[in-house]
């Protein structure tokens, strides 16, 4: 469905705009039903978990929606679901990856010797349901004033051994072209600073936001990378394409993070269809995240031995390098999940070698990710 299509009448200036995209963004029932037919499970949803996360949804990535499909894979990332409210054991889970205890300063996430995570803006252009940071992602209490961000790059520039930096958030991709700029240029002065990496889900989500003008702002500063987020064949549109090629045009190497999503993505014809098809776009998939331990995300989780399997169905049948790493995140670094760093399930936990020799023990329960 497009937006001439729907119920919403729109230029095609406007909607080919970026920030008329953002301003507006489908916030409310009344405002999704223009664009799909929810169903009351959605409706019930939308009220009952709105004291516990934010939802709203660019009208470009609505108009990807089966409107009449509350199974469509599009959908079920950004629309409420009453599965949400489960009681689950993680359900206060707010920082898995313990992002907090490895913040030297605010936003500044230094978890690994010679790289940091810099979350420099608080809000999405959409809230996944999934989302790794939803104990931070559109609290204004998260986000960074100037004088906030020059304390970040002021640590960064303290600490020789950091060579990598990597702009998170929320998504710096919501800030104004002067304002990222502003961040970049700061730390493109450090010397010890070797890379800059973005990332973004706009390229999937709002892929107007990657005009000429940002292309051109990012060249300056090389070298500059960006990783995106694309789960499904049906986020890869002529939109997305054009936005990625922009970026590649620029010198702008363009990788990709999928989650692996039960009933979205967590099949590996329906994997092998967006890896292959990600590199016709110069897309190189990098990582396949196993699903995070976030409250209200069970229904998402696959289990880790499931995932293994799915990778191993992938060898041989996909050119090498459309192939990504299998990997958890966890507060000791990304564990690669090959036979190697599977260490074996006790019960309702994996076991998996972490970096440096630690090991950690994943809450992965069979019976619950596979009822």
């Amino acid at each position: 469905m497009n937006p001439i299509e729907s119920n919403v009448s729109v230029d095609e200036t406007s909607w080919s705009n970026w920030k008329w995209q953002l301003k507006n963004r489908i916030k409310t029932a009344e405002q999704l039903s223009e664009w799909i037919h929810p169903v009351q499970d959605e409706f019930d949803a939308i009220v009952a978990t709105k004291h516990l996360f934010r939802w709203q949804i660019t009208p470009y990535y609505a108009s990807l929606m089966d409107p009449n499909n509350p199974e469509c894979p599009i959908r079920k990332q950004v629309v409420p679901k009453m599965s949400e409210m489960e009681d689950d054991i993680d359900i206060l889970a707010l920082d898995p990856l313990e992002e907090l205890a490895h913040s030297p300063v605010k936003n500044v996430v230094h978890n690994y010797r010679d790289r940091v995570a810099f979350c420099v803006a608080s809000e999405c252009a959409v809230y996944c349901r999934y989302c790794l940071r939803k104990r931070m992602v559109g609290d204004g209490e998260f986000a960074m004033n100037k004088a906030e961000l020059q304390e970040g790059i002021d640590y960064i520039a303290s600490q020789p051994e950091i060579r990598d930096v990597l702009l998170t958030g929320g998504d710096p991709l919501t800030l104004s072209d002067s304002n990222l700029e502003w961040i970049i240029s700061r730390l493109h002065k450090i010397p010890h600073v070797d890379v800059i990496r973005i990332g973004s889900r706009y390229p999937v989500l709002n892929p107007f936001r990657i005009t000429d003008e940002l292309c051109e702002m990012l060249a300056k500063y090389h070298p500059v990378w960006l990783n995106t987020h694309f789960n499904h064949p049906n986020e890869l549109t002529e939109d997305a394409r054009v936005a990625v090629h922009r970026l590649v045009r620029a010198g702008v190497p363009v990788g990709n993070q999928t989650v692996l999503l039960k009933g979205i993505n967590n099949d590996p014809e329906i994997l092998k269809e967006l890896f292959h098809k990600l590199i016709t776009f110069r897309v190189r998939p990098y990582y396949l995240y196993q699903a995070q331990l976030i409250g209200g995300t069970r229904h998402f989780r696959t289990t880790i031995e499931e995932g293994m399997e799915i990778m191993e169905k992938l060898r041989g049948r996909i050119s090498g390098y459309a192939i990504p790493q299998y990997v958890l995140d966890t507060p000791h670094g990304k564990v690669p999940l090959t036979p190697n760093a599977y260490r074996g399930r006790e019960g309702d936990y994996v076991s998996v070698l972490a970096y440096g020799g630690e090991t950690w023990r994943e809450y992965n329960p069979k019976k619950t990710y596979q009822e």
